[in-house]
């Protein structure tokens, strides 16, 4: 149902969740790990046949090690940053993959967006307030941190506008 009249003062006019891009999808992650495990067991067994029996131990190892990396990755994806603007304020949300939280708030008409481009086509963006900043993004690539940048300075740029009577 479409409501009529002006929008509550705390509504959001912009909110994104960031998170890390994993391509591989735990369908993936199995395949990928059967595929180097049957690898791993054939030529152990391969090695077993000849003689040299304790490289087969070796060729368990490779897998259990890719096995953890893996693992790791996935837990480090549970990070994530919110970025909610209201036409009160700008907050934003960091999770670490721990759990830990961090929490501030900006007033949208103070802050500004800095996107620093390095040489190397890298970028850093920042959220500048009263003489403080604070970089965020860094779960993005430096094409999203650049599209995530113009779509919430637009969205800043909005919200700084008067209501329309």
């Amino acid at each position: 149902m479409d409501s009529i009249g002006p929008a509550p003062a705390d509504a959001s006019v912009f909110r994104a969740l960031l998170h890390p891009h994993r391509s591989l999808e735990p369908k993936g992650f199995l395949i990928l790990m059967l595929a180097i495990g049957g690898a791993s067991f054939v030529t152990g067994m391969v090695f077993l046949i000849m003689g040299a029996w304790p490289v087969t131990g070796f060729f368990g190892l490779d897998v259990l090690l890719i096995y953890i990396a893996f693992k790791l990755n996935y837990r480090a994806a549970r990070a994530y940053e919110l970025v909610e603007l209201t036409s009160n304020a700008l907050t934003l949300k960091q999770v670490s993959a721990s759990g830990e939280t961090r929490a501030f708030e900006f007033n949208p008409y103070w802050v500004r967006l800095l996107l620093t481009e390095r040489p190397d086509g890298g970028t850093h963006l920042k959220i500048a307030s009263h003489g403080r900043e604070l970089e965020f993004a860094r779960l993005l690539n430096d094409d999203e941190r650049r599209d995530f940048a113009r779509a919430l300075k637009d969205a800043l740029d909005a919200a700084r506008l008067p209501p329309k009577a």
